[in-house]
């Protein structure tokens, strides 16, 4: 997606970074710069309204539901393995081997 207009900070990187954006989990030069855009870029700032509502409406409507055991331990498995600097795997490498 984009305006089409040239802006400082093109509209692919802040779409790929929105969750990042939208969970205050980057630098605030990079929020200043995001905000920079979403002044200048409806679009982009459509989009970000959009995700924001849907992010608050899981949390409303999931956010007291329990993680299962298994699912955060897969989610930390693959959180460790990017920290680590390995490939993350398609497929789930937790589950048990399928017989063919």
């Amino acid at each position: 997606m984009s305006c089409g207009d040239p802006h400082e900070t093109d509209c692919s990187e802040v779409l790929d970074h929105l969750y990042e954006f939208l969970d205050h989990e980057m630098p605030d030069s990079d929020c200043t710069k995001f905000e920079v855009h979403f002044e200048e870029c409806s679009p982009c700032l459509e989009k970000y309204g959009l995700e924001q509502a849907v992010k608050k409406l899981v949390k409303r409507c999931c956010g007291s539901d329990d993680v299962p055991t298994d699912l955060r331990a897969k989610v930390m498995g693959r959180i460790d393995l990017i920290r680590a600097g390995e490939a993350v795997p398609d497929h789930d490498v937790t589950a048990a081997p399928q017989e063919q």
